[in-house]
């Protein structure tokens, strides 16, 4: 637990001036600590108490980890809400998970029951906000996944897989095409 409660100080650039107490607030480090007992529970082949565990620590911090999944040592995940981590998932040491992050599978119409079908994630490998990882993918040691992507393949070591950025058109270009699309009605 205070390798987890460190892990989140270092990674946190909003801890600062002797303000990291304030870590054990974080729901995600609350969603960790739930997990680390329910997989547990889990291995020892407690029935009912780890899903329980689990559903509780989803309604209090908004982060799901099924108690099946493999997490490695100091996980942090940065603000939790909308975090899924599904059963077969197994994330490496010194991962940062952003808000709104799925590692999940692809589906029942993909999946069988029973299959590893969740991502495989190295160590020190960061998840952007909004990204989905789907299926049995791995992504390698140091690999980023950036914001809002959607991973459905092999991320090899130290590679990056972005979303493709906004593009911007000029204020200007705006009002034109606004006052050519009013005057055609």
């Amino acid at each position: 637990m205070l390798e987890d409660l460190r892990a989140a100080c270092r990674r946190d650039p909003a801890l600062h001036g002797g303000r990291t107490i304030e870590a054990v607030l974080y729901p995600g480090l609350w969603a960790v600590w739930a997990h680390r007992l329910s997989h547990r529970l889990h291995l020892r082949g407690v029935p009912f108490a780890p899903r329980l565990i689990s559903q509780l620590a989803r309604l209090l911090t908004g982060v799901e980890i099924h108690p099946g999944a493999r997490i490695g040592r100091r996980l942090f995940i940065d603000h939790g809400t909308g975090v899924v981590i599904g059963e077969t998932a197994v994330v490496g040491d010194d991962v940062t998970l952003y808000h709104h992050v799925t590692l999940g599978g692809r589906g029942f119409h993909a999946d069988a029951k029973g299959s590893a079908r969740h991502p495989v994630l190295g160590d020190r490998v960061v998840v952007g906000v909004g990204a989905s990882i789907l299926g049995r993918v791995h992504v390698g040691d140091d690999a980023v996944v950036g914001a809002h992507a959607l991973v459905l393949g092999d991320v090899p070591a130290g590679a990056r897989a972005c979303a493709p950025p906004s593009s911007v058109t000029p204020a200007a270009s705006n009002v034109r095409s606004l006052s050519r699309a009013t005057t055609r009605r």
